[in-house]
């Protein structure tokens, strides 16, 4: 599994905690650090069948400062997605990437249903 997420986020701290609480392994990734390509979004997203906005931190100040409010929906699917690879903060998170399945934000039901637990 693949955990990507940012360590200063409450909810990713909070999804961490409970994939080690359940002794889930997994290999964890700094979005900031390494932002999700697009490739890696463009799978994420066909995987995940949630509208593309889902994947868009929308509370982010990035986002904000952008107005993509706005103007994502005059975006084309690629302009968004080539958007999202290029400053991984504009990216919801976290995402955790279970071969076939992609949850982006952190619900535990969810969670807990996809991988398994």
């Amino acid at each position: 599994m693949l955990f990507v997420y940012y360590p200063k986020c409450i909810t990713c701290q909070k999804a961490k905690k409970w994939l080690d609480a359940q002794g889930i392994s997994y290999q964890a990734r700094h979005i900031a650090e390494e932002n999700p390509t697009v490739e890696e979004l463009t799978k994420w997203h066909r995987l995940s069948g949630l509208p593309l906005k889902k994947f868009f931190n929308t509370s982010g100040l990035k986002y904000k400062e952008l107005k993509l409010k706005d103007r994502l929906p005059a975006m084309s699917e690629e302009e968004q997605i080539a958007l999202l690879a290029a400053d991984g903060m504009l990216v919801k998170r976290p995402i955790l990437v279970t071969g076939d399945t992609v949850l982006v934000g952190f619900k535990e039901e969810s969670w807990a249903e996809k991988a398994g637990c």
